[in-house]
């Protein structure tokens, strides 16, 4: 049985929360493998409406065990809000499973994270000031807090007062703030321990045997291809692998396990923080796909910044990630458009690019060649097979899926869970 891999594939916000949970009436684990409470994912269940952080959203799932994997970090504070507020509406959250090598959040964590933005002034890299960057740092600079250390009060002390040796010196020295007590952030992670402790595990054990006893595993992944620290537009990007190589080696499943990779897409394009955005539109057009789109951010409540369908970014992500099927989103905002522009390839300094370009300097230089596409003008949310569609809106469809290197599984033609064409099994 599958261990699958769904993932943004432009900048964030295309809706995997909304494609996992179409697809987790059938799925036994849902995994968040990367990133922590700087992205949300919006579920709407019937009149019921949901944002999640930091919880996988298969939890919204009856039977569904989800996964806070060792890839991740967590802020413990938001993790406990949330787990409280899902319980107060009725969901069972008792079947969460946090891995022991997971990474904590820490006050001066965000501290740090707020600080340094500030200091960068024009060079901001526009964080959501949740702590993550500075988390993911510690953890490569081998001084960061785990799960685990919770559980063994001389070790937490021990790994607190380490990192915070250093931190100290630049919070007061560079940045003018007061020092940090490593006593009150003992006290404070020491607080959550013995409500922790029932859901930690080896997760990496517990889904290789799932796997092995025929489980289906959705691994989830946080932010999208185009903010992986690796392969997105660095140094505008996340802390983690957001992209389908971060599932493995977030979650310690080996790469040979995944079965099929599925890359979330809008039919538009949105992103959140600074950097570069060749398709974004500084209009009334931009205003309108924000408005309609309700493109405002889950975790900060940022309105998102807009532009049209680029269709080199969703190549480049089916290159990057492997991805065998796309879930098309938002097809529906279109809606009421005479004409929906589509860029098919990029004009840097006079020279026409067909591809997204390797080099920071000539994507921001970078200007859309657009093709145009017809658009429509009847209600489309009614739609559950790909023929009810409006001829405009299936040519449009058509065409992206033509430029985007991977078919089009599922169409999104409203918020609502039911509101999605299925035209293949993503599981089969």
């Amino acid at each position: 049985m599958p261990a699958v891999v769904i993932i943004g594939a432009q900048w964030g916000d295309e809706g995997k929360g909304k494609a996992t949970d179409t697809m987790s009436g059938r799925i036994d684990y849902v995994v968040k493998f990367n990133g922590g409470n700087n992205a949300g994912h919006t579920v709407v269940i019937g009149d019921e409406k949901y944002a999640l952080h930091l919880l996988p959203s298969g939890i919204l799932t009856e039977g569904v065990v989800p996964v806070i994997a060792n890839g991740v970090v967590i802020d413990l504070e938001v993790l406990f809000d949330e787990i409280d507020t899902l319980a107060s509406r009725g969901i069972d959250v008792s079947k969460l499973r946090v891995s022991s090598s997971a990474h904590i959040i820490t006050s001066y964590h965000r501290t740090l994270d707020k600080v340094n933005e500030r200091f960068l002034g024009k060079r901001q890299i526009g964080t959501t000031g949740r702590g993550i960057g500075p988390t993911y740092a510690d953890k490569i600079n081998r001084v960061g807090i785990r799960v685990q250390d919770l559980f063994d009060e001389n070790i937490l002390r021990q790994k607190v007062e380490g990192a915070l040796e250093a931190k100290n010196h630049l919070l007061v020295k560079i940045y003018n703030r007061r020092a940090i007590d490593a006593e009150e952030i003992v006290t404070e992670l020491l607080s959550y321990a013995d409500r922790l402790r029932p859901m930690v595990t080896d997760t990496a054990l517990e889904l290789h045997t799932a796997l092995r006893a025929g489980k289906t595993v959705l691994f989830e992944g946080g932010q999208a291809t185009m903010l992986d620290v690796d392969h997105g537009t660095y140094p505008f990007v996340t802390s983690s692998n957001s992209t389908a190589g971060g599932a493995s080696t977030g979650s310690g499943i080996g790469p040979g396990e995944f079965s099929r990779v599925i890359g979330i897409v809008k039919a538009y394009t949105t992103r959140v923080g600074s950097g570069p955005f060749p398709t974004e539109l500084l209009d009334e057009s931009g205003e309108r796909l924000r408005r309609v789109g309700h493109e405002f951010g889950t975790t900060t409540g940022r309105p998102r910044r807009c532009g049209w369908f680029d269709a080199p970014i969703a190549r480049y992500s089916a290159r990057i990630n492997g991805i065998t099927d796309f879930v098309l989103t938002k097809l529906d905002v279109l809606t009421g458009l005479d004409d929906i522009p589509v860029c098919v390839a990029y004009d840097v300094d006079g020279v026409r690019v067909d591809e997204v370009p390797v080099n920071q300097s000539d994507f921001h230089h970078a200007t859309p060649i657009y093709e145009s596409f017809p658009g429509w003008s009847e209600d489309i949310s009614a739609a559950r097979t790909f023929d009810e569609l409006p001829a405009n809106a299936k040519n449009y469809v058509r065409a992206i899926e033509s430029m985007a290197g991977a078919r089009f599984s599922a169409i999104g033609v409203g918020p609502a869970r039911d509101e999605i064409i299925i035209l293949h099994d993503l599981l089969d």
